[in-house]
């Protein structure tokens, strides 16, 4: 099963296969994109609404890689649906990609090239320059901001 994204609705993406997305996708679709999902709807898609259980565990492997603050409500449980449903998610979102990769969804791009590895993100604070694994509001140490980095 595919688990499609807003970007699929966008790019007229086609397949085959079964097909599913979430409510929410509908919600961020205008014009002739909101049309192609109503219409796959019509069709026999699959709409999901993932577990809050297994939303939580996505927002949980989102923090580990870093790409929780890029993820919005309906990204998180995207990937949801496609862990749920043992499902392929079609996206283009480069955050969304790498959590599933974590999580070892199978991930479909469209528009883009998918992404070529797993990245768990450091951070680093923009005043002492100290590095950490996770995302803080501040720096624990000197109270400035901190910046994604890319840990390779």
């Amino acid at each position: 099963m595919y688990i499609l994204d807003s970007s699929a609705f966008i790019n007229e993406y086609h397949t085959q296969e079964r097909k599913a997305s979430i409510p929410m996708v509908q919600e961020e679709l205008e014009g002739e994109s909101a049309y192609r999902f109503d219409a796959l709807e019509g069709s026999g898609m699959h709409i999901h609404i993932p577990e809050e259980e297994t939303v939580e565990r996505i927002e949980r492997a989102a923090r580990e890689t870093g790409d929780f603050d890029e993820l919005s409500r309906t990204d998180v449980r995207l990937v949801a649906a496609a862990f749920e449903l043992d499902g392929t998610l079609v996206t283009d979102d480069y955050a969304m990609q790498n959590v599933a990769e974590k999580l070892d969804v199978a991930v479909e791009v469209i528009a883009r090239d998918g992404i070529s590895e797993q990245r768990d993100w450091r951070f680093q604070c923009s005043g002492c320059g100290r590095e950490f694994d996770d995302d803080h509001d501040r720096c624990p140490v000197c109270g400035s901001d901190l910046t994604r980095k890319n840990p390779a």
